[in-house]
């Protein structure tokens, strides 16, 4: 299987006053196509510093990142905002809505910057929201939503351009727990339905369990890779 993301010796580190903090410490890490990564760490761990490295929304201190067979690291930001927007979408804890446009609205927002005309793009986002439960919210502004809607809502927006791949960084930290098994199976239903790659990072080792391989990360580093519940030490 051709590999769909790749991290070669990949290294971050930022400066804090006079202390150098490295974040990501030699990682080298293989995703393949329409698999489900759990990046499973503490606070501090490196995880979401791996994601939005991977994601292109971070530049390395030294190391290559290599997606879909394109070296992203010395892209420019105008081509990678433009990789992004083809291939990626994007889940966040802080869902990321916009507090005055409706779901529709802020589901539709991508399809703007593609040139979608307005019809075109509402029926889209109608369907999609329509599929996420939410036909009966469609006008509704992010405040009059629960918090479980809302994060329907940012995965719908993230569907919305048929993304080959989803980044997800703490995608059910704010919802309670029945909440967050049904967001959890919906991205699991995409996965499996859609042929879209998951990569997940989270500190929850029960979110965990819905995926097909967990990565561990303790200070930079990738310690273990369970899959399917074996675990294997990393190289």
């Amino acid at each position: 299987m051709t590999c769909l993301i790749e991290t070669l010796d990949l290294v971050k580190k930022y400066r804090v006053g006079q202390e150098v903090i490295t974040a990501l410490d030699s990682v080298n890490m293989r995703i393949d196509p329409g698999e489900f990564i759990c990046v499973l760490g503490a606070s501090g761990s490196g995880k979401s510093t791996l994601l939005h490295t991977v994601a292109g929304l971070d530049k390395p201190t030294r190391g290559d990142i290599v997606v879909r067979g394109t070296s992203i690291v010395k892209m420019k930001e105008r081509d990678m905002a433009l990789f992004r927007r083809r291939y990626m979408g994007f889940i966040f804890q802080a869902y990321n809505l916009i507090p005055t446009l409706t779901a529709l609205e802020n589901v539709s927002m991508p399809l703007m910057f593609d040139g979608v005309g307005r019809r075109e793009r509402y029926k889209r986002a109608r369907d999609i929201l329509t599929q996420m439960g939410l036909k009966d919210r469609l006008k509704n502004k992010p405040t009059e939503m629960s918090g479980g809607q809302q994060q329907r809502v940012s995965i719908a927006r993230a569907l919305i351009n048929d993304p080959k791949i989803l980044y997800a960084d703490e995608p059910t930290g704010n919802l309670d727990t029945k909440t967050t098994k049904e967001i959890m199976e919906i991205l699991r239903e995409r996965v499996r339905q859609g042929g879209v790659t998951l990569m997940m990072v989270t500190h929850n080792l029960e979110l965990a369990e819905y995926a097909d391989r967990v990565i561990h990360m303790v200070d930079g580093r990738i310690i273990k890779i369970d899959s399917k519940h074996k675990g294997e030490l990393a190289e």
